[in-house]
């Protein structure tokens, strides 16, 4: 049996501790900041306890708090065991943690989660990237989570997620800035539902997912954001509609965090 420690028990960290324990790991959780037992996991106080034995260790604390975390972590797993950064951050920060893992003889890989987690939990699609990405697949695909892996080193699988967020994220942008304008015209039902036909099929659902999520998640969103930016900017490439989605997901973080 595949032993698994989730770091970090918010939405994403609770819903893979959960599909991947249902696929047959076993799986052992950790955070100090949030109580996830009465939802069935497995929790530890202790970082060195959960992390015993472990044969993967899955990093979901957020990309603030994704260095501390690999900082106090790594030093205690066990000999041979991997640990998996999903953190949405920047090909740099990516690379900076790998050789942070590689002063401890721990492989690091760097994984994205190429859609939103609460639609497919643990079976979300995830690119990987690094000298053990072969590996965490193989890992992954037998526990039932479809991975793609990405040649090159840490960081790869990050600019992969970055490129996709310039468009997704940039989506949701255009469609709150065309719903702004439809409301202040008295015709936003039709301009939504005219968004949504050009969409296809699912185009209403979409359209309402990206409100939504847009308004839920606008803080998180706003970082990932300015790494896309900055991403493109290192790229050479012009951000143009990036800056505009950042300042509409900003002006979001700002309203609902006043």
């Amino acid at each position: 049996m595949t032993a698994v420690t989730v770091l970090g028990l918010g939405e994403a960290g609770r819903l893979y501790a959960l599909g991947l324990a249902e696929a047959g790991a076993e799986v052992r959780g950790y955070d100090p900041f949030t109580d996830a037992r009465a939802a069935g996991i497995r929790q530890f106080d202790s970082l060195a306890e959960a992390v015993e034995g472990t044969d993967l260790a899955i990093s979901l604390v957020g990309a603030a708090a994704a260095r501390s975390v690999a900082e106090q972590a790594l030093p205690l797993l066990p000999p041979g065991a991997l640990f998996a950064d999903f953190n949405t951050s920047g090909p740099e920060d990516k690379a900076e943690l790998a050789k942070l893992a590689a002063g401890y003889g721990v492989p690091l890989v760097d994984v994205a989660v190429m859609a939103p987690v609460p639609r497919a939990g643990s079976r979300t699609p995830l690119a990987v990237s690094g000298s053990a990405a072969d590996r965490f697949a193989a890992l992954m695909e037998g526990l039932g989570s479809p991975v793609e892996t990405v040649p090159g080193a840490p960081g790869a699988a990050a600019g992969r997620k970055l490129l996709r967020s310039v468009f997704m994220k940039g989506l949701a942008g255009l469609v709150l800035e065309c719903q702004a304008a439809g409301k202040a015209a008295g015709s936003e039902e039709w301009l939504l539902a005219e968004i949504a036909g050009e969409l296809g099929p699912d185009g209403t659902d979409l359209v309402a997912r990206l409100i939504q999520g847009s308004h839920t998640h606008a803080v998180r969103r706003t970082h990932e954001v300015e790494d896309s930016l900055a991403y493109l900017r290192g790229l050479g490439t012009p951000g143009w509609m990036t800056e505009g989605t950042l300042r509409w997901l900003s002006s979001l973080a700002k309203a609902g965090n006043p």
